[in-house]
């Protein structure tokens, strides 16, 4: 099969991506973490494969993740946790939003993402 036709595959555990309020790629883009350059050549996985940044959604339709080690949040700075959360759960509610509509990709991103992308390409 042809790599434009495995649609996109997950780097950790080799599953399809199906859809993107499952793709930590475009949940990363859309918080800020990918540069919109970088996106094409950008591996790709499930949100739920990458618990470090999973485990930041806070919303009743997306199952709770616990991460054990440094990374689990309960361990870090709670002004810290709260930032990331309220920024992750944004970026994933933004990725349900965009999910099946007609937009450009670059439109994707939070809208302080957006001004500051639209601010670095001047």
């Amino acid at each position: 099969m042809a790599k434009c036709e495995q649609g996109y595959l997950c780097d950790v555990c080799g599953g399809d991506v199906e859809a993107i309020t499952d793709s930590d790629l475009y949940l990363r883009f859309v918080i800020g973490l990918v540069d919109p350059e970088t996106l094409h050549t950008t591996a790709e996985r499930h949100i739920r494969c990458n618990p470090a940044l999973a485990q930041f959604i806070v919303d009743d339709d997306f199952p709770v993740i616990a991460v054990e080690g440094p990374f689990d949040k309960r361990a870090l700075d709670p002004a810290y946790v709260h930032e990331r959360e309220v920024l992750v759960t944004r970026g994933w509610r933004r990725l349900r939003e965009v999910s099946g509509q007609e937009i450009p990709i670059i439109e994707y991103p939070l809208p302080e993402i957006r001004a500051r992308n639209e601010q670095r390409a001047l």
